[in-house]
């Protein structure tokens, strides 16, 4: 694999609540910027119709993410308006529950008991997603994911807009590019907080978490060769999966779509860059 496991300090379970906090603010407001919520719209809109269902389970959402904003676009603009969206975590997010909460909406919720994306069986049946979080895990624990979903013969998605297709040698100049942008992307972040600007501007620390992670995202990010060797086996009459690039502000980004039943010719979101390729 071209993928590499290093360590993103997001990860690690001493790190400080309040900082990965800031840190995730500032990934939901790369994703406005990114228009990640409308992609996502078309793309699950696709695999909802095909499958007839209505119900999303997004795994490990962190503090919510861009799913939330996905589907209320899905409800709206697309009518699926009966649809459902649970949150969960393995380390779930118990404000961001809290907060859905008092929101008081049935449509929406998140689990506050932790799920293990890799071993959840028939007991939450629906559309499974994974936005931009497949590549925090090693390709043991991605196999296991993609295994779970098809064995429960649910649908699942696995989205990135991180970007392994530049070459190794290459790789860390997405440090200080990403240092950079912090500092003009920060005031988008909502809500705004004194620790988000005092740790970005005065005390850079922020900054330098963010490059550091922004770069290992990319090196963990599996390309489409990589999804080969992690699909090698799991192919199925009564199963198909779907993986492609699609063209995106920011970039290129990446969708392996996992489908119960025999493949069917679909048509790729129109933004494609490519024909999708089954297996």
């Amino acid at each position: 694999m071209k993928r590499i496991q290093l360590f993103e300090f997001e990860d690690l379970p001493w790190f400080p609540h309040w900082v990965r906090k800031c840190m995730t603010r500032y990934i939901v407001a790369i994703h406005k910027l990114m228009d990640t919520p409308n992609t996502l719209a078309k793309l699950i809109d696709r695999v909802l119709t095909q499958t007839d269902s209505h119900h999303i389970l997004d795994l490990c959402s962190g503090s919510g993410g861009p799913m939330l904003k996905a589907a209320k676009i899905l409800r709206s603009e697309y009518g699926h308006q009966k649809l459902s969206l649970t949150l969960s975590d393995l380390y779930p997010n118990q404000e961001t529950a809290k907060q859905l909460e008092n929101d008081s909406n049935p449509n929406t919720n998140y689990l506050t008991e932790p799920i293990d994306a890799a071993n959840i069986g028939k007991t939450q049946p629906g559309l499974r997603t994974m936005i931009c979080s497949m590549h925090h895990m090693p390709p043991n624990v991605a196999r296991n994911i993609l295994k779970d979903a098809q064995q429960a013969q649910q649908p699942i998605c696995i989205y990135e807009i991180s970007d392994n297709s530049v070459p190794k040698a290459i790789w860390w100049l997405a440090i200080p590019i990403s240092f950079i942008m912090v500092l003009f992307i920060t005031p988008l972040v909502r809500p705004m907080t004194w620790q988000q600007l005092v740790f970005t501007y005065l005390i850079p620390i922020l900054p330098l978490f963010i490059a550091w992670d922004g770069a290992v995202s990319n090196i963990r990010t599996y390309t489409l060769e990589d999804l080969d060797t992690l699909l090698d086996g799991l192919e199925s009459e009564q199963y198909h999966w779907e993986k492609t690039t699609i063209k995106g502000k920011g970039g290129p980004k990446l969708y392996l779509l996992g489908l119960p039943g025999a493949p069917e010719a679909q048509p790729t979101i129109s933004s494609a860059e490519s024909e999708p390729m089954t297996s």
